[in-house]
């Protein structure tokens, strides 16, 4: 599956580096284009509760899904000390 720029997905798996947890959201902001080898990837950018950007990272497209209607947001809190 391919996603336009700015599509809101949803991750598949924890990424400890970035304390991020399977089911957070993040915008899409940048496409790659795998080698005949390789998987495509993208850029996301990953945003607080208030819109500030907490990360920044480049995954294969199997480590993220599309948002579905029947799905609700969730907030969860990060330690202080990792902000």
């Amino acid at each position: 599956m391919s996603y336009d720029l700015f599509t809101r997905v949803a991750l598949r798996e924890d990424i400890p580096a970035y304390r991020l947890c399977r089911g957070d959201v993040a915008t899409i902001v940048e496409r790659h284009s795998g080698s005949k080898d390789q998987e495509d990837g993208y850029s996301l950018e990953v945003l607080n509760a208030i819109g500030e950007t907490i990360a920044v990272l480049v995954v294969e497209e199997s480590k993220i899904e599309p948002l579905m209607e029947n799905e609700v947001l969730h907030v969860r809190q990060l330690d202080e000390a990792e902000v």
